[in-house]
C-alpha cells in the first residue's frame, strides 16, 4: 500500500497544512460577528448576514484568478500572494473600527478573503500531489483536519474574549438586549467600545500571518508534476483545460455538491447564535454550542479518515449527508435544547464533506487541469455567500404557521444535504464503470 506522506514531503506537508488553520481561523472568527453587528448597528438579520456575503464572496471573485496566477508562476507564490492579501484585509480593520462603518468592515473581510481563496486554491490541490493519487483523498482529509484546530481558536477568541466584552449584548432579567433602549450618544459611547473589541482579534492574526510569511518566503517548495508538466512545456491552454472539466461529469456535479456543502455548512454555523437567541441564551453562551460543534467535527475529521482505510470515500460521504439530514429534521422539528443538539450533532457528519468531495471531483482529473480545477472547487464555496442572506430573511419572519422561523430556515441545509448524499452514491456508481 502507497505510503499516505513520502519522508520528503514531510516538511512541506507540515508547513502546508498550516495554513489550513489560517482560515479556519478566520471563518469561525466570523460566523458570530454576523450576530454581534446585527445588535452593534442595529441591522436586520438579512442585512448582517452580507458579512457572510462578502467573506465568501472574496473567494468566487479571486479564484480563478489566483489558479491563474499560480498556472503561470508556483504554487509558492500563490501561497505568498494569499498571506499577504489576508494580511491586508486584516490590518484594514482599524480603519473600519475607527469610521464605525458596517460597510467598511465588508470591504475588509472582502480583501482578506482574496487571500483565503489564494491560499486554498493552491494548498488543496498541493496537498493531494504531495504523493500517491490512491491516497491523496485520505491525505487532504488529515490536511483538512487541521482546519478546525483553527476554527477551534477562532470561536475559542470569539467566545472568551469578543463576544463577553461587548457591552450590547447586555441583557435585562427577562433576557433581551437593553441596546436598543438606549440614548443615542449611549449607543455610540458602546459602539466605539465593541468594534474595537471586534477589530483586536483581527489584527492580531495578521500579525501571525506576516510571520508565516517569512517562513515561507524562505523555504524550498519541492515542485509537484504538474508544475514539471508546466516547466517542459507539456500544459493544457486554458481552453483545453475548461473544456475537459465540462466534459468531466463527476468532477462538473462535484463543483455544483461543493457549493451546496459550504452553503450549508456556514448556515449551521452562522445561525446557531439565532437559534439558541430565540431559546433565551446570550451570544457568549450560544458560541459555546458552536465550540462543542467544532470538537465534534475535529474529532469526526481523524474518524471520517481512519474509516476511509475501510469504506468507500464516495458512499462514506452519502451516509454521513443522510446522517447530517437526520439531524437537520431534528433541528426543525424540535422546540427546545434538544433541537439546539440536534443541530449541534450536523457537524459530526459536515466533518469530512469539504475534503471528500473535493478529493472525488479531482481524483480523474488530469494533473495538467488540476489547477484551474481546484479553483472551481475553491469558487463553490460562493454558496456560503449566497444562501445565509435568504437564510436570514426566513428568520426575519419570526414564526412560519405557528412554528419559530428559526427552526424552518434549517430547511436550506436539509436540502444541501440531500443534494450531496445523490452526489456520493452517483460517483460511487459512475467510478465502478470507468
Amino acid at each position: 500500500m502507497a505510503k499516505l506522506i513520502e519522508r520528503k514531503y514531510l516538511v512541506t506537508f507540515i508547513v502546508i497544512t498550516s495554513l489550513f488553520a489560517l482560515w479556519g481561523f478566520a471563518n469561525d472568527i466570523t460566523n458570530p460577528m454576523v450576530a454581534a453587528f446585527q445588535t452593534l448597528m442595529e441591522l436586520s438579520a438579512a442585512k448582517a448576514s452580507l458579512i457572510q456575503f462578502a467573506f465568501y464572496g472574496g473567494y468566487a471573485t479571486m479564484a480563478i484568478p489566483a489558479a491563474l496566477f499560480i498556472r503561470k508562476y508556483s504554487y509558492k507564490y500563490g501561497i505568498l500572494l494569499g498571506l499577504g492579501l489576508y494580511a491586508t484585509g486584516a490590518f484594514l480593520f482599524i480603519p473600519a473600527a475607527n469610521m464605525q462603518s458596517f460597510a467598511f468592515f465588508c470591504i475588509s473581510l472582502y480583501i482578506l478573503t482574496f487571500g483565503l481563496a489564494f491560499l486554498e486554491t493552491t494548498a488543496n490541490p498541493f496537498i493531494l500531489s504531495l504523493g500517491a493519487k490512491e491516497t491523496s483523498t485520505r491525505r487532504l482529509n488529515l490536511a483538512q483536519a487541521f482546519n478546525p484546530m483553527g476554527s477551534l481558536c477562532g470561536m475559542a477568541i470569539a467566545s472568551f474574549v469578543v463576544l463577553p466584552q461587548l457591552i450590547s449584548d447586555k441583557r435585562d432579567a427577562a433576557g433581551q438586549t437593553i441596546f436598543a433602549t438606549l440614548s443615542d450618544a449611549e449607543k455610540a459611547d458602546i459602539r466605539l467600545h465593541d468594534l474595537a473589541v471586534i477589530r483586536n482579534p483581527y489584527v492580531a492574526i495578521g500579525l501571525v500571518v506576516l510571520a508565516i510569511f517569512i517562513v515561507i518566503a524562505l523555504m524550498k517548495m519541492p515542485k509537484t508534476d504538474s508544475e514539471e508538466k508546466q516547466a517542459a512545456g507539456n500544459i493544457h491552454t486554458n481552453k483545453q483545460t475548461l473544456s475537459n472539466l465540462w466534459h468531466n461529469t463527476i468532477y462538473r456535479e462535484g463543483v455544483l455538491a461543493q457549493m451546496f456543502y459550504v452553503a450549508a455548512q456556514i448556515m449551521v454555523w452562522t445561525f446557531i447564535i439565532q437559534y439558541a437567541d430565540n431559546l433565551g441564551i446570550d451570544k457568549a453562551t450560544a458560541q459555546k454550542y458552536n465550540i462543542v460543534a467544532m470538537c465534534l467535527f475535529l474529532s469526526s475529521r481523524f474518524i471520517s479518515t481512519f474509516l476511509m482505510r475501510y469504506v468507500n470515500a464516495k458512499l462514506l460521504l452519502a451516509y454521513f449527508a443522510i446522517g447530517a439530514g437526520i439531524c437537520t429534521i431534528g433541528a426543525i422539528a424540535i422546540v427546545g435544547v434538544p433541537g439546539l443538539c440536534c443541530l449541534v450533532g450536523i457537524s459530526f457528519f459536515m466533518s469530512l464533506m469539504f475534503p471528500t468531495i473535493y478529493g472525488i471531483a479531482l481524483e480523474n482529473v488530469d494533473s495538467r487541469d488540476t489547477t484551474l480545477g481546484a479553483a472551481f472547487l475553491v469558487m463553490a464555496i460562493v454558496g456560503g455567500a449566497l444562501m445565509p442572506p435568504l437564510q436570514g430573511m426566513i428568520i426575519d419572519q419570526k414564526e412560519i404557521i405557528g412554528h419559530p422561523a428559526v427552526n424552518c430556515s434549517f430547511v436550506l441545509p436539509l436540502l444541501c444535504f440531500l443534494i450531496i448524499c445523490i452526489y456520493g452514491f452517483r460517483s460511487h456508481k459512475m467510478y465502478q464503470k470507468i
